[in-house]
């Protein structure tokens, strides 16, 4: 899942990049709260994580901005900020979850899981179709209860379609998802990655719609 982080404290920004991509996410980091509030133009993200004291744009009321704009994505606050009326403040602004600094980074992906989940309708954090499960918490696929060892790129693909078993997944979309601005793609990246989970979980676990895109095949 792909994450919007805006955050202009250069130690903590970089710790939470490097875990939380660690940890299977996708993620793009600007430290300007005006470059950030138009990052969410730039690509498809499931979630934002938000510092509140930004130059260029107060968190706030870049977080506001965003609200009336009717921008839906999640937005988790990561902030100093720890005072009761803040919290109040930040969850009355359209904020959907709140936690203070310091922090832990295995609490922040779990807020982040959450989040995504909810917005997804999903009820348990375990997805399964058919046969193959999915867990976030371990970043785990299995097929009939057995686990499948897959690099940590293709169980973000798995993921991403998933989290959208009936949507048919333009292969832009999917690159989208898989990849942040600071990294190269070669032009079959997605292809091959669907090659091998084809492989490694059946030929029909994934579908090509041919002229639009990839969908998830039919429960086995």
């Amino acid at each position: 899942m792909r994450i919007l982080l805006i955050e202009d404290d250069k130690m903590i920004g970089d710790g939470i990049k490097v875990g939380l991509t660690r940890l299977g996410f996708t993620l793009d980091w600007f430290t300007d709260g005006v470059i950030g509030k138009n990052a969410l133009d730039s690509a498809p993200y499931d979630a934002v994580v938000l510092d509140l004291s930004l130059p260029g744009l107060d968190g706030m009321l870049l977080l506001r901005q965003w609200r009336l704009e009717g921008r839906d994505t999640p937005v988790l606050i990561l902030t100093a900020r720890d005072a009761l009326e803040e919290r109040v403040g930040g969850l009355q602004a359209g904020a959907d979850d709140y936690l203070c600094k310091p922090f832990a980074l295995a609490e922040v992906a779990a807020r982040l899981e959450a989040l995504i989940r909810r917005r997804h309708g999903q009820v348990t954090p375990k997805i399964q179709h058919g046969g193959i499960e999915f867990c976030p918490a371990g970043r785990s696929v299995s097929l009939h209860g057995e686990t499948i060892v897959l690099t940590p790129r293709e169980v973000a693909v798995m993921e991403l379609f998933l989290r959208n078993k009936n949507r048919v997944l333009p292969r832009q979309l999917i690159q989208e998802k898989l990849y942040s601005w600071d990294e190269e793609v070669s032009s079959n990246a997605v292809e091959v990655h669907i090659h091998h989970l084809r492989r490694k979980l059946g030929n029909g676990c994934i579908r090509t719609v041919h002229g639009v895109g990839y969908v998830l095949g039919d429960e086995k």
